[in-house]
């Protein structure tokens, strides 16, 4: 009620003692202003924090196809249980076999943990498969359980099924578990059932049926649905720094993610190790959540795709050796790679990598537009591999648009000398990143203000504001994002995408913070930041409106009371101003437009509101509605709505980020 009651005091400018100035800003809907693209706001993955496997992958069994560098990693055997390495999928060609335990008494199987356990709900289908044989011909039984280790008896099997498995050859079986009961912290039992036989076990797999929209290798509905909402213009994956590797050797490689899910090898992930206050040396990528799966997510979204792939070079921070990088007289597979990716992307369905996509389920290309290559890599090192890249894809795919880096820095050393070279190398779009405190997001509201038009395009693709102590995801670094983004999107001939990272966190497994969405095994909750980059995302426009104070941008200078603001319209003529009150006063704002003809004034506004009267307070997963977007939409005075529009004038509260939609009679 209390923010109810809020937002409608908001719209009418009742907010409380206003500063005594009044902030004039004058909006020109009618002038010409830049369009706005498609892909200005979006969404940058990384598997991370646990975001695909424990994640937005639905898959709950970790290390199923036993091929992590110790094979039982997530797993606990008993009786006697053998990990062999002849099995059917090249890839991945360890298995398990369990033989009888040569006591009437004893069982032989395996328990998986899971991710931070094996989770499962009430009354709900889960989809479990595995391939198996039995070695010497015949027949044998396995029983697959859901177990909750905290109960007693009888009691801890919450669902149960029996598989018979016949013959010599790999063949996959399938069962549907219903559990009785709602647990978090569960685990997966697989054991042989009397009369007990030999029997192998190869890529033991458990999915809820209820995938994003439906898919047997899928996502974890409530994720990816809070990645649609969002309204994303653009999907770039698979991430940064796992593009790279640790080495060459685990760097990501997209032809290893695609094909049949049980042929996909497991490769390390770089991140189990970097942050030693949050070691986790079981995490690696099952490849689940692959190439094919992110195109597909994109599209289902409606977000143009963005894939990253490597330039050849490890990553160099950690590999200061050049023989840790690919020679450049040895990069050909590496562009290969990069053409071979278009071509599975956007290749007839009868080319060799597009019929590869075909028999995956995707006949139709996905007609993906950009591609970037490389990731934070900097010097010489980078530009000379980089160039290689842009003259094969440029002479084979010339309307698919190149992405290049100015490194791991929003300035310096590094990124003054990568600019220069991305304008000579003819990059489409320079991919700056920014994690930095709030100071500097406060005075970087004109960054994008002076920059060369005639350069390569900016490409915001992995910032944060990492706000100070414990409270990473709090109110006040959410809102200096919104007041930064105002700057992106006044200069939208300029910036042609943005995204946020890192994008999700397990809450027993991040690494990494502040993050976009936090999740546990059950539930995800948005922050303060998710709810911005909603508002801009829902809230885009299709073209730049011009909006001054006192001549001047709204760039939160120092005359200008702590107000961030921007402008634009949708070609129906509905007009979006947002505003950014970083200050502790409230100010009154008077609207002004100008340039309005006959019969193009405004009758109502639609008023969205996201405001803490806490700077640091933040959602929690048991209390997610701490911030969160209030609207309410108010009639407009008949001057407002008339031939000459008079000024409209509002009452901005400290502390808030305000979007504002006019909309005609």
């Amino acid at each position: 009620m209390k923010k109810t009651i809020f937002a409608a005091l908001l719209t009418l400018g009742c907010t409380g003692a206003a500063s005594a100035e009044v902030n004039r800003l004058v909006i020109e809907p009618n002038a010409k202003g830049a369009r706005i693209p498609s892909t200005m706001y979006g969404l940058f993955f990384e598997d991370i924090n646990y975001a695909a496997d424990g994640g937005l992958y639905a898959e709950k069994v970790k290390n199923r196809s036993f091929d992590f560098p110790q094979p039982l990693m997530g797993w606990n055997a008993f009786g006697k249980v053998e990990v062999r390495n002849d099995g059917p999928f090249e890839r991945n060609p360890n298995y398990v076999r369990l033989s009888p335990a040569g006591h009437t008494d004893k069982h032989t199987g395996l328990d998986n943990e899971g991710f931070f356990g094996v989770s499962y709900e009430k009354g709900e289908n889960y989809r479990f498969s595995v391939w198996a044989r039995v070695p010497d011909g015949g027949k044998s039984k396995i029983r697959v359980e859901l177990e909750d280790p905290a109960s007693m008896g009888e009691k801890q099997e919450m669902a149960v099924a029996e598989i018979e498995v016949n013959g010599k050859e790999w063949k996959k079986y399938t069962a549907t578990l219903t559990p009785k009961e709602t647990v978090a912290k569960g685990k997966l039992r697989v054991f042989l059932n009397k009369p007990e036989t030999t029997v192998d076990l190869e890529h033991v797999s458990l999915f809820p049926e209820d995938t994003w929209n439906g898919h047997e290798n899928g996502m974890r509905k409530d994720l990816a649905q809070k990645l649609a909402d969002l309204k994303p213009g653009v999907f770039r994956f698979p991430g940064g720094c796992i593009v790279e590797g640790t080495d060459l050797d685990t760097r990501y490689q997209w032809k290893n993610t695609i094909g049949p899910v049980e042929n996909r090898p497991v490769n390390e992930n770089r991140w189990h190790y970097t942050f030693r206050h949050r070691f986790f040396p079981d995490y690696f990528q099952s490849y689940g959540l692959g190439f094919y799966e992110y195109f597909l997510l994109s599209e289902e979204i409606g977000a143009e795709p963005l894939p990253v792939l490597n330039v050849g070079l490890s990553c160099q921070y950690q590999n200061r050796d050049p023989k840790a990088h690919v020679p450049l007289d040895s990069l050909q597979p590496y562009i290969d790679d990069a053409l071979d990716l278009i071509e599975f992307a956007n290749g007839p369905a009868d080319s060799k990598w597009g019929k590869v996509r075909a028999e995956m389920g995707h006949p139709e290309p996905f007609n993906m537009k950009y591609i970037g290559i490389g990731n934070e890599q900097w010097d010489a090192d980078y530009t000379t591999r980089l160039e290689p890249f842009i003259k094969a894809i440029r002479a084979k795919y010339p309307d698919v648009k190149i992405v290049g880096s100015s490194g791991p820095d929003s300035e310096g050393k590094k990124f003054d000398y990568l600019w220069p070279e991305m304008k000579r190398l003819k990059a489409d779009l320079v991919d700056e990143h920014f994690y930095r405190p709030e100071k500097w997001f406060l005075e970087q509201g004109n960054r994008y203000d002076n920059y060369d038009r005639k350069g390569p395009k900016v490409f915001a693709g992995e910032y944060a504001c990492h706000g100070k102590g414990k409270k990473w995801n709090h109110f006040n670094a959410a809102l200096l994002e919104a007041a930064f983004m105002t700057g992106l999107e006044r200069n939208a001939d300029i910036v042609e995408m943005a995204t946020y990272a890192p994008l999700f966190a397990h809450v027993e497994g991040w690494q990494w913070r502040p993050d976009m969405i936090w999740f546990d095994n059950f539930r995800s909750m948005p922050t303060a930041s998710y709810y911005v980059q909603q508002l801009y995302g829902i809230n885009k426009g299709d073209q730049v409106v011009p909006l001054k104070m006192d001549g001047k941008p709204v760039a939160g200078n120092e005359d200008q009371n702590g107000l961030f603001a921007s402008a634009a319209k949708e070609d129906n003529g509905t007009l979006i101003v947002k505003v950014a009150n970083v200050g502790d006063a409230p100010q009154e704002l008077q609207m002004n437009f100008k340039g309005l003809k006959k019969n193009q004034g405004y009758s109502t506004v639609e008023v969205t509101t996201l405001h803490s009267d806490n700077p640091v307070a933040e959602n929690t997963l048991d209390n997610q509605n701490i911030i969160k977007p209030e609207t309410t939409t108010v009639a407009l005075p008949d001057g407002v709505s008339g031939a000459k529009a008079s000024p409209w004038t509002v009452t901005i509260p400290a502390n808030t980020f305000a979007v504002y939609r006019f909309s005609k009679p």
